[in-house]
């Protein structure tokens, strides 16, 4: 796993706002190491539980099944626009300079 890059996510990941979610794509994106949404998940499911990982959905607003009730919590706390158990992820990107 390119260490570096897992850095570069995670410190990306720490800088969501609470409210506001980054889907797995637009991470990778942002980052630019040449890696896609699949190597981002696998990132969270190996090191995100340091971060808010539940502000780094699936582009459908989800996430893995056993993660779904504590995320829902969390984004119920944290006044994340959710629609039908999942985020609504138009309403809650995340979109400060640099990150749009």
């Amino acid at each position: 796993m390119d260490e570096a890059y897992v850095e570069q996510v995670l410190r990306l990941v720490e800088r969501i706002p609470a409210g506001r979610v980054l889907p797995y794509g637009r991470v990778a994106e942002v980052v630019a190491g040449g890696y896609g949404p699949r190597y981002v998940g696998r990132i969270m499911s190996l090191y995100g539980h340091a971060v808010c990982w539940w502000r780094v959905p699936r582009a459908d607003g989800t996430l893995p099944a056993p993660l779904m009730m504590e995320a829902q919590q969390r984004w119920a706390q944290e006044g994340t626009p959710v629609r039908n158990g999942r985020v609504h992820v138009a309403e809650a990107l995340w979109g400060e300079a640099g990150v749009s």
